[in-house]
């Protein structure tokens, strides 16, 4: 049985996107800040928009939004979702306990201050609070529904809710859009995660499925044959200069379809 610390240790090695540092020296950092302090004040985003623009080499600033949100949102479900997917652990998640900083190039690295400490209450009627093991083996039982319960009330409202709202403060993109940014990095984290550890391919459909029926992400897209998503929005990548559409984009289009 793994504590939350060591659930974490163990999915960072499926990407750079999984990786949280979880080790209490890192309070002595200072470049750390915690994500409601990012979601209180759109100056960040507006950065960040700023050098999503650059590297893509476009001035439409609401695509370069977009795909900004994109990546954030990869960056803050990957690590929680693979912990409960692999090991049944719903790591603290707190938008006070977890922290970004900025990086020249790749994810924003990220620390998490109170991984091992529970946080009060339960997330659920009947489930153990975050921070610590919801369930052992991965299956599609009662045991896996409290983990999907429990990441959606750990991740959606906290940080990608906020996530959407802070990024339409900075730049003007439809909420459609954004919803439906997240609800795609949600489905291909989802579909890594099950590629690489096919053995919690079960709870990880389970907290995904769980996830998209959120109110937040409800009617953004839905899987059309195992882990192939379809989206019913466009994240704007399209516009890039030299660039195309996404696989999962509703304009893209469907094989076998004419």
């Amino acid at each position: 049985m793994l504590a939350p610390r060591a659930a974490l240790r163990d999915v960072a090695d499926l990407g750079p996107f999984f990786a949280v540092s979880a080790d209490p020296a890192e309070g002595a950092e200072p470049t750390w800040t915690p994500w409601r302090e990012f979601y209180a004040d759109p100056c960040a985003m507006v950065a960040r928009i700023d050098v999503v623009a650059r590297a893509l080499g476009t001035g439409d600033r609401r695509v370069a939004a977009s795909i900004a949100l994109q990546g954030l949102a990869a960056r803050l479900v990957s690590p929680i979702l693979a912990a409960a997917a692999v090991h049944g652990v719903v790591p603290t998640w707190s938008p006070d306990s977890l922290h970004w900083r900025p990086a020249v190039s790749g994810p924003w690295p990220m620390w998490e201050s109170h991984v091992d400490t529970p946080v009060v209450g339960t997330l659920v009627t009947g489930a153990p609070v975050a921070g610590t093991r919801v369930a052992d083996t991965p299956g599609t039982g009662r045991d896996d529904a409290e983990v999907a319960r429990a990441v959606a009330r750990a991740l959606v409202e906290p940080h990608l809710a906020a996530l959407v709202q802070v990024t339409r403060a900075a730049e003007s993109v439809p909420e459609r859009v954004l919803r439906g940014n997240v609800a795609s990095a949600v489905a291909a984290t989802g579909a890594l995660i099950a590629r690489a550890r096919p053995g919690a391919a079960g709870r990880d459909s389970v907290i995904v499925s769980g996830l998209l029926r959120t109110p937040l992400l409800s009617g953004s897209g839905g899987f059309e044959a195992g882990w192939s998503f379809r989206r019913r929005s466009c994240c704007l990548y399209y516009r890039v200069p030299g660039s195309g559409m996404c696989g999962d984009c509703v304009l893209a289009p469907v094989p076998g379809r004419s």
